[in-house]
């Protein structure tokens, strides 16, 4: 590829990358946040008698928001907040290409000596079975324990950590965890989230009863989600930091501490 269209195609990509992820993970926070807030409301909407709500401030104007999980009346058109996930998918995916398949950054001979093709076998393969090991995790009994299951994955991907900075670049082991969550997150929506929605919609215009556990199904799914962004965004963003991050000797161990704290962090962005 000529060295002027490898570059703005890098740019262009970066671009879309940048700008679904911000509205992405925007709405993300904003309806987890309103989550909460209606969850506060519940006890006093219910000796109110009414549903719970969220009042808000933006822009100059007020905006209530009341929350339905069984409506008597559907409105003829809904909202939907799915292709944002998936641009940045799909453009952080041919970044990944880009940059370190045909790039150059995926190996490091002061690591490892495997081929081009291992390498990409490696990284292809964290974020296939990566997300299968995480799917198989939580659709487990192993699910019904919250913390249990987080805390194996936590150190599952320790260990990953580990092994991808043993045999490929620490740049390229960053970038593919990154990589595994944002394809863990786009799973979710697309695979969890959005069906589950589907199917309470199908039940209510059917005039049946809604299945309230697929809604708190998809609810958690979003939950992973939103704690998931913060560890992803810093080791996206670690390439900016070679030495602290990376390029240190201790690079997975401290790629281990920066998901333990981006998830300490978005627990506390959750509940504040």
């Amino acid at each position: 590829m000529p060295p002027a269209v490898s570059v703005w195609s890098n740019l262009f990509l970066r671009w879309i990358h940048v700008l679904a992820g911000i509205y992405w993970i925007g709405q993300t926070y904003y309806f987890t946040k309103l989550e909460g807030r209606m969850a506060r409301d519940e006890e006093a909407a219910r000796a109110a008698g009414r549903l719970p709500q969220v009042w808000m401030v933006h822009s100059g104007s007020f905006s209530v928001v009341e929350k339905e999980t069984s409506p008597k009346s559907l409105p003829t058109k809904f909202y939907w907040f799915r292709w944002e996930a998936l641009i940045t998918w799909i453009s952080g995916f041919l970044l990944l290409g880009l940059l370190y398949y045909s790039g150059g950054l995926l190996l490091d001979d002061s690591v490892s000596s495997i081929g081009m093709g291992a390498g990409v076998a490696i990284g292809l393969g964290t974020l296939i079975v990566g997300f299968s090991v995480y799917e198989g995790i939580w659709s487990s009994p192993l699910g019904r324990s919250p913390v249990l299951a987080a805390t194996i994955c936590y150190f599952l991907v320790v260990a990953l950590a580990y092994g991808l900075t043993h045999v490929i670049s620490g740049r390229a082991a960053y970038i593919h965890i990154g990589a595994l969550f944002g394809t863990i997150m786009v799973a979710n929506v697309w695979m969890r989230i959005l069906p589950a929605t589907r199917k309470m919609l199908n039940a209510l215009r059917e005039g049946k009863p809604v299945d309230i556990q697929l809604g708190e199904k998809a609810k958690a799914r979003t939950i992973h989600n939103t704690y998931m962004t913060v560890p992803l965004i810093f080791l996206m963003i670690s390439n900016h930091f070679p030495t602290a991050t990376y390029g240190a000797n201790y690079n997975w161990l401290i790629l281990s501490l920066l998901v333990l704290t981006g998830g300490f962090a978005a627990k506390f962005i959750y509940k504040s």
